[in-house]
């Protein structure tokens, strides 16, 4: 069994913890511990835009010590991730400081479609723990290359899967995605 005592997993800004990609990646990796929880705003109901980083990392960071607690364990026994924002927030809170095994970033939002120009990386060097990055070959979000280039500021070990012909919502993957992480988590 791998050191890592648990995942911790958040959903993108569509959707919620129920979404179908992430019960694939917690079945997969089944008996592990894994806690998927909702960011604020779709706690509150209803169809409202996603709260401002500072709110979504205050959750990841919350959440991290709450499974932390449940499985009895350092938050840095803890591998967090999720999918396109709810990832990216994770990878933001541990820039910021919180203590992760790793990373998971499932169709990471390197920067809005059709804009290369803005691209979400500032935190990326402050990331020195192991980063999986799974992304399809044609996301919107951001190229294979791009991606690339911007993961290469990463000082911790980096890992990409790409999932061929695969848009940001990577649909009827959730299988390959989900493998993919397992074996990943379980290698920690």
């Amino acid at each position: 069994m791998s050191g890592v005592a648990g995942v911790l997993l958040a959903h993108g800004a569509g959707s919620d913890k129920d979404h179908p990609g992430l019960l694939a990646i917690e079945a997969a990796l089944s008996p592990l511990p894994v806690r998927r929880f909702d960011f604020p705003y779709r706690t509150r109901g209803g169809r409202r835009p996603p709260d401002r980083a500072p709110v979504l990392i205050a959750s990841v960071r919350e959440e991290a010590g709450v499974l932390a607690a449940q499985a009895g364990v350092s938050p840095g026994r803890l591998v967090l991730g999720g999918r396109s924002m709810g990832g990216r927030m994770c990878s933001m809170a541990v820039a910021e400081g919180l203590d992760a095994a790793g990373l998971v970033l499932v169709g990471y939002p390197l920067h809005p479609p059709g804009r290369p120009d803005r691209r979400r990386t500032e935190h990326l060097p402050a990331l020195d723990v192991p980063c999986l990055f799974v992304s399809g070959t044609r996301d919107a979000f951001g190229t294979p290359d791009e991606l690339l280039e911007a993961t290469a500021a990463i000082p911790g070990p980096v890992h990409h899967h790409w999932v061929e012909g695969g848009r940001h919502d990577l649909r009827g993957a959730d299988g390959e995605v989900a493998a993919v992480v397992s074996a990943w988590v379980t290698a920690r």
